[in-house]
């Protein structure tokens, strides 16, 4: 089991067992590093801030009804998105078109205030781990980050095992609605999208819009059939003028930065439910919960064991020494597990074990090796 829900925590407040954790811990690390090889520079943020921050990004006076209301006395607000933070993030210093593209990433929780009717496992929640990060970048910029973006959730969805159903343009509502009202930025925000989409099939989908611009989302499938948007990427050219966001150009005038969002997996709770299903519970080897599940034939072979499990556990691997119950009945339970390692008395005179599915005998070290090659998160390319 990958989380749990208790009455006493609440609805929509997902607490992550030791299995979803460390699958978790191992897409999070992997996400880190391709994020960081891409030129992203990650940062903690804290979960709340002043109301002041969320009037001024247009989260309370265009999105209050998804936020938790302001803690008494204190004038904070648990935050609804990690965008304003990093606006702030910018706004640290003084920045040049050198600078630019500045590319921030973050792992981070924020909450929403969903309705207790369309809370669903992880696929809704109130507390949420966003794969998040913001792209701050001069106008003439803004094409080629959102097709570089693009590429990431390419790449990142590929490793996962990510079944897209489709991708979608999602557009301001022609009736209106809850919205920047700022129409030449809004039709060049959704030309920017157009243009980096232009070798992508994709819907366009009036009405789905953020309410600071438009935004690709990447959607998939529940086992129902329903639709989720996971990955995003939205092209916002409000919050830089709402935080005074600016920059130096090469002629020294000074220019406003176009502020690319995205996520390239999107909500971390959603992901796993998305997951689960598409790999029925048995995880890719790399971030399977337990990679390794080391088994003696018999009480004689538990010391061999253990010692073996111990040194994958220190090459780096998620394995564990297994000794109750039948040798059949700990098979069995292993079924999700992509390793196996047997160890009887023929294996322990060998120095070496029996990995399920392999032609032969591995000398404990060969087989060592050969497990961490295989658990390996994939190759990250350029």
């Amino acid at each position: 089991m990958l989380s749990m829900h208790h009455p006493l925590v609440g609805a929509g407040l997902p607490i992550w067992l030791p299995d979803g954790a460390a699958a978790r811990h191992a897409v999070e690390a992997y996400l880190y590093e391709l994020e960081r090889r891409a030129g992203y520079r990650h940062v903690y943020s804290p979960p709340l801030a002043r109301r002041e921050l969320y009037e001024r990004s247009g989260h309370l006076p265009l999105f209050a009804d998804d936020m938790f209301g302001e803690l008494p006395d204190l004038g904070l607000v648990l935050r609804p998105s990690l965008c304003p933070h990093h606006a702030m993030v910018y706004a640290e210093r003084g920045r040049s078109y050198r600078d630019l593209p500045l590319r921030v990433g973050e792992l981070g929780d924020m909450y929403r205030n969903e309705r207790s009717g369309v809370l669903n496992g992880l696929w809704r929640v109130r507390a949420i781990s966003l794969n998040d990060g913001h792209v701050f970048c001069a106008p003439e910029q803004a094409v080629e980050e959102v097709r570089e973006v693009l590429r990431l959730m390419r790449q990142a969805h590929q490793a996962l095992g990510v079944r897209v159903h489709r991708v979608r343009l999602s557009l301001r509502s022609p009736e209106g609605g809850k919205y920047v009202d700022d129409p030449r930025a809004w039709a060049w925000a959704d030309s920017v999208l157009r243009d980096a989409l232009d070798d992508v099939d994709y819907d366009e989908v009036p009405g789905e819009a953020a309410f600071y611009g438009p935004k690709v989302d990447v959607q998939v499938l529940d086992a129902a059939g329903r639709q989720w948007s996971l990955a995003t990427v939205q092209v916002d050219v409000h919050q830089p003028v709402a935080f005074g966001l600016s920059y130096v150009d090469s002629s020294g005038a000074r220019q406003r930065p176009v502020m690319v969002h995205r996520s390239l997996v999107g909500i971390l709770e959603r992901l796993f439910a998305h997951l689960s299903e598409v790999h029925g519970g048995a995880f890719p080897a790399w971030y399977a919960p337990r990679q390794v599940a080391v088994l003696p034939v018999g009480p004689e072979q538990d010391a061999p064991a253990a010692a073996f499990a111990r040194r994958c556990v220190d090459a780096g691997l998620r394995a564990e020494a297994v000794y109750a119950g039948s040798l059949a009945a700990r098979v069995h339970d292993a079924v999700g597990v992509p390793f196996v390692a047997v160890l009887g008395a023929r294996e322990v005179a060998d120095d070496a074990v029996s990995l399920r599915g392999g032609p032969e005998l591995l000398s404990t070290g060969s087989a060592l090796a050969e497990l961490v090659r295989r658990c390996a998160p994939p190759p990250i390319y350029p």
